[in-house]
């Protein structure tokens, strides 16, 4: 008997007869003597639809409402898959984030986990029942219900793995695995069989849609192997595991592209110690995410930064930047939209020289501008127009031959 967990994205609940799908695949996986946590997301569009209704009746609500509310797209789905597989012969019981024992900090619309007790899940796991747990949601120490951000539910799924000791771990979507480019916008995009978690925790925190940064950061720590696979077929996902020494004779395993970034120029600013660390530590405690970052030299006693942040966010950046501006005597911030960044992503990099030169070269020859440039071991990103970025990726993907043969 194996101990596993299934988490099943929006798409793949997103009405009645998906709902049934998903539980005829729970019941197979069931009767073959398995036991099985279900973590859910809101239905496809639900989440949206919640947020869109929020800002008609207020232009800005309150974090902690927003919480209220939105929890309440996966309470309906959890509901409705017990239903659904009560009606083919399986027993089954759902649970809130709360009453499946998730318990995260206090910042809400996206808070973390702190810890899970899963004493109940545990018990009716040994009553031979399937578990249906709500993604993307929790309880705080306060009794607050909390959310932990847009792609949640997969740390809902990667966390209870780790807290039930799981012997499998599957994200289920509405793709077959993990791609070297989103097959949207590169035609000849190839699913990879294997990928590290340090690359996919690059390419999630740059621009991939398929897993949340968080999530994979999380196996990571815990060491949870994961499949990302989808539920609309049978077919083989991608294995998201620790590195081996084979994946480095990979140069670059994939290109990703964000276009939810906005560039912070924060101007004018006393060239003095202390300056920058001031800035950050604002925008660190109003939980807004910092991304790359250029400071300019110094000259005749001022200086600039400039820096991404999600562009959801950019406006709260701008506001919260106005009081540390008149603490520090001096700078005026300018917000920049209509960007977006471009990132190449591998393992290989560590071993493997003229990456930054090959990116560079192919977007000079088509003619597309660089702004900024940041680096990591294994990443090298640049932020671009946002009407190139399409382009961008296809002429990066094919710079360094990831397409199919």
């Amino acid at each position: 008997m194996a101990r596993i967990v299934q988490k099943y994205g929006g798409t793949s609940v997103g009405d009645p007869e998906r709902i049934k799908n998903v539980a005829r695949r729970v019941k197979a996986v069931r009767d073959a003597g398995n036991q099985l946590v279900v973590v859910v997301s809101a239905r496809a569009g639900v989440t949206n639809e919640l947020i869109a209704r929020a800002k008609a009746v207020c232009d800005h609500p309150s974090e902690r409402e927003l919480d209220q509310l939105l929890a309440v797209g996966e309470q309906e789905t959890i509901a409705l898959t017990a239903m659904a597989l009560h009606g083919i012969g399986v027993d089954a019981v759902s649970y809130t984030g709360a009453q499946a024992g998730i318990v995260t900090d206090t910042v809400h619309t996206k808070a973390r986990i702190r810890d899970i007790n899963a004493t109940a899940i545990e018990a009716d796991l040994k009553a031979g029942k399937v578990v249906i747990v709500a993604g993307f949601q929790g309880i705080n120490d306060e009794g607050q219900t909390t959310t932990l951000g847009r792609g949640g539910s997969d740390l809902t799924g990667i966390a209870l793995a780790a807290a039930i000791k799981a012997d499998k771990c599957e994200i289920y979507t509405d793709v077959d695995g993990v791609y070297t480019a989103d097959p949207r916008v590169v035609q000849d995009a190839q699913k990879l069989n294997e990928i590290s978690y340090d690359e996919m925790l690059e390419l999630a925190s740059s621009g991939s849609k398929v897993m949340q940064s968080r999530s994979v950061e999380f196996a990571k720590k815990y060491n949870v192997v994961f499949e990302v696979r989808s539920s609309f077929n049978q077919n083989p996902g991608t294995i998201v595991k620790e590195e081996v020494a084979s994946m480095e004779q990979v140069v670059v395993r994939g290109v990703a592209v964000d276009k939810d970034q906005a560039k912070v120029v924060v101007s004018h600013l006393p060239d003095k110690p202390g300056t920058a660390a001031k800035v950050f530590r604002a925008l660190a405690d109003a939980s807004i995410i910092v991304d790359m970052i250029v400071q300019n030299v110094g000259h005749q006693g001022v200086a600039s930064l400039t820096f991404t942040v999600p562009a959801t966010e950019a406006q709260k950046a701008e506001k919260v930047l106005a009081p540390v501006l008149a603490v520090l005597g001096g700078g005026q911030v300018e917000v920049q939209g209509q960007i977006a960044k471009l990132s190449v992503v591998g393992v290989g990099m560590k071993t493997h020289s003229g990456v930054a030169a090959t990116l560079f070269s192919a977007l000079a020859a088509a003619g597309i501008n660089i702004e900024l440039i940041s680096t990591s071991e294994i990443k090298i990103s640049v932020v671009l127009a946002l009407a190139r970025a399409d382009e961008a990726a296809n002429v990066a993907h094919a710079a360094f031959k990831l397409g199919k043969a």
